[in-house]
């Protein structure tokens, strides 16, 4: 590649785009340092992190039509912190990994078409413990009905609830409301499972739903929702606890730092789990204390908007 009309040369033309991608680069790397005070704009970036990866093929596609090498070799920056950050999510291809638990968690959709159909998928999984979010009076009889033959023991608050293979006590509601909410707003419990290998913590949790408006991304009671989950957590007794809810937020995001700071995710591959026509997002979790999550995958669709995610736990 010589010198175009202009007298640019390879090493000198396309500066523009290699600035591009040194700005991609950092932003993958230093995304905690994008303020949120305007707008949110820390959070929604790290909302969908991943997704910055697109940006190497058409900065390296661009390159290419602009003949630059300065932005061709500028474009390893990006790939390589992205490399870095997410390279390390590979799904392992052996499920059968030495665990003592399996766990769903499915976000069922309050205005799921077809509670009968998710219910029977769920049944299929052969999960040792189920926690779901949105049941609505209407379709709770039946998931119970659904669930009882393999999880005879339940506990249900409000809009979420948990079911067990093995006997649950001390079942009570832990309040997650963010300040300004009242009335029943009900979407956090706790129960103790009483495991072949001991007692432990399960805490089901829905945390408030985000949105991308004009005046940018409102995840003001998101945050506080995971501060006083985040409390609640810390203040646990026993030393195992397991976490599994529809957090609205991704392990990326700072607003969900309260929580995992405080427990081990799991976290293999993306495990985009939002939208489930089109999963962008990582915000249904299962996360653990004093305990290892093995590996972690998505299950087909159901009627929800939410894909059910399913990890294996190792005590």
């Amino acid at each position: 590649m010589g010198a175009d009309g202009r007298g640019g040369t390879p090493w000198t033309r396309g500066r523009v785009l290699a600035s591009g991608s040194v700005l991609v680069a950092g932003l993958l790397v230093f995304h905690a340092a994008v303020p949120n005070t305007v707008g949110n704009l820390g959070s929604l970036l790290e909302t969908f992190l991943p997704w910055l990866g697109l940006a190497v093929p058409v900065l390296l596609c661009l390159a290419t039509l602009r003949r630059s090498a300065i932005a061709a070799a500028a474009a390893v920056l990006p790939a390589a912190a992205w490399i870095a950050l997410f390279g390390g999510l590979a799904p392992s291809a052996d499920r059968g990994t030495s665990h003592d638990l399996t766990v769903l968690q499915h976000n069922v959709s309050d205005e799921n078409p077809d509670p009968a159909g998710t219910a029977r998928a769920l049944t299929r999984a052969g999960a040792d413990l189920v926690a779901l979010e949105e049941l609505t009076p209407a379709a709770l009889p039946v998931y119970e009905a659904a669930l009882a033959a393999d999880h005879p023991y339940r506990a249900v608050v409000g809009t979420v609830g948990l079911w067990s293979r093995y006997p649950l006590a001390d079942a009570r509601p832990v309040d997650i409301r963010p300040d300004g909410v009242e009335g029943d707003w009900s979407r956090g419990l706790r129960s103790t499972v009483r495991a072949p290998s001991g007692d432990l913590a399960v805490y089901v949790a829905h945390l408030p739903s985000v949105r991308v408006r004009l005046d940018g991304f409102s995840s003001g009671r998101r945050d506080a929702s995971a501060v006083v989950l985040g409390r609640a957590i810390a203040a646990e007794k026993l030393d195992t606890v397991i976490l599994l809810g529809d957090l609205n937020s991704t392990l990326d995001d700072r607003g969900l730092t309260p929580v995992t700071s405080r427990m081990i995710p799991a976290e293999e591959g993306f495990g985009f789990s939002w939208p489930a026509a089109f999963p962008l997002a990582r915000i249904d979790h299962v996360m653990a204390r004093a305990a290892t999550p093995t590996s972690t995958w998505t299950l087909p669709a159901t009627g929800s908007d939410h894909l059910p995610v399913a990890a294996r736990i190792r005590l």
